[in-house]
């Protein structure tokens, strides 16, 4: 069922970011006057589509092939490679026919769309939900490390203070791409100690295999008592308001600290130090298999006090507007890091697969609107990449053009065509080839 769920919500998504994708390019066309003969989602290889019909003389569909849509514009190289039309003098309702500048809107028209779009919905959330994080003032115990932040030199109980000398506001922004991206030092304070700590240039590698909890956990340090039990911890008479200060013997003040003690004794009976009111009672537990012992914390102890920021209709929408930036932005320099070496474009790059696994296995609205808000910034920032068969290549061909004065001659254009879906296609095969690998060689 899960994977249904994570299915359906894939391609609701990516359906809704490629409609309004290709709406930009048809709305800019028809703007201009440009005749606009087909409007796909997905691709109708081979001229068989799912389902068409015609409406003032456009042919809309939906195509077998799931690798994206598009409208074929008549008078231009595109996708289809139909080039009979372009055999006859040209028309003046063609692409070819527009000057250049106007051709160059419609080719930016998905783009534009998309980052407008992206807009709107971190405009229309921040509305309906404000802002809500943890200060990071109210972080009271420090930080939980993983293995990538314990390999960097951090310790549980750490207190972040500064982000390249920068105070830090919100605890989440510890796990932002302004710290993954940039050449970030960190301002650590331990104890009576002042530390810099730098984050490494290739650490996208690390959070690829790993995830990003295992940098620093999104829920800071924290003391802990019993809530609810379940289980062995009911089994054993352990009840609501009691506190588990050591096993075997070790003290275990911390929740990250009794944890690790459980995952180093699965399967094991152990000892429990319990206090209960002033008494302390000793509890012998058998530890399961997964290092669980069977209870729940209470909700504020799992997560510090936090607080929500509510913004009015206008006052959202630069807030929106820079969320949707910063994923722009972000996602530029990540494609940045690959091409200088430092991240491997085996850990960076994902295939729908990937995608769908970020969408998860449960509906969650808000999540399925952020991820594709975000994904729609990921979709205008891959096609101004200048590659033949993206709408970046076609700018960047339209550029040239505008430079020397003339156009590129047909030939070059169908090749360069060729070209672009013969690297779009082996792109697309890597990527599904690694995220199946992920699968089943990610640490877990």
């Amino acid at each position: 069922m899960d994977i249904l769920i994570m299915a359906g919500q894939l391609i609701l998504g990516l359906s809704i970011l490629v409609i309004l994708h290709e709406f930009g390019h048809f709305i800019a066309a028809r703007a201009f006057g440009i005749k606009v003969e087909k409007f796909y989602l997905f691709f109708d290889a081979w001229n068989f589509s799912l389902f068409k019909f015609n409406y003032k003389g456009v042919e809309y569909g939906i195509g077998w092939l799931p690798l994206g849509g598009y409208v074929k514009i008549a008078g231009m190289i595109d996708e289809s490679m139909d080039t009979d039309q372009l055999a006859g003098p040209p028309q003046p309702w063609e692409f070819r026919s527009k000057p250049a500048w106007q051709r160059l809107i419609v080719m930016l028209g998905g783009i534009i769309v998309n980052i407008i779009v992206g807009i709107f919905i971190f405009w229309v959330l921040t509305i309906k939900y404000g802002e809500t994080y943890i200060p990071n003032a109210n972080v009271k115990y420090g930080i939980v490390p993983g293995i990538i932040g314990k390999k960097m030199g951090l310790k549980a109980g750490d207190k972040i203070t500064a982000v390249n000398g920068k105070p830090v506001e919100r605890f989440e922004d510890l796990s932002s791409s302004k710290v993954l991206l940039d050449k970030t030092v960190l301002s650590v304070e331990r104890g009576s100690q002042h530390l810099e700590v730098k984050v490494p240039p290739t650490i996208l590698n690390d959070i690829s295999d790993y995830t990003i909890e295992e940098f620093i956990s999104r829920i800071p340090r924290s003391k802990f008592s019993v809530d609810s039990v379940s289980g062995e911890a009911k089994r054993i008479g352990l009840t609501k308001g009691d506190s588990i200060i050591a096993i075997n013997s070790k003290p275990v003040p911390f929740f990250d600290q009794f944890q690790e003690v459980l995952q180093a004794n699965k399967s094991k009976e152990v000892q429990l130090s319990v206090r209960r009111k002033d008494t302390v009672l000793m509890m012998p537990a058998k530890i399961d298999a997964a290092g669980k012992l069977g209870f729940y914390r209470p909700k504020k102890e799992v997560i510090p006090e936090m607080k929500t920021i509510n913004y009015g209709f206008f006052a959202a929408l630069p807030v929106g507007a820079n969320k949707a930036w910063d994923m722009f932005s972000s996602n530029a320099k990540g494609i940045k890091k690959i091409f200088t070496g430092q991240v491997k474009a085996n850990k960076a790059i994902s295939s729908p697969i990937g995608i769908a696994v970020m969408f998860g296995g449960t509906i969650d609205w808000i999540r399925f609107w952020s991820l594709v808000g975000f994904l729609s910034m990921v979709l205008a920032l891959t096609n101004l990449l200048p590659i033949p068969g993206l709408d970046g290549g076609h700018t960047v061909f339209l550029l040239i053009e505008m430079i020397k004065g003339k156009p590129l001659s047909d030939k070059f254009l169908e090749r360069a065509q060729i070209v672009g879906f013969v690297l779009l296609i082996s792109l697309m095969v890597f990527a599904f080839g690694n995220d199946i690998v992920k699968q089943f060689t990610k640490h877990r």
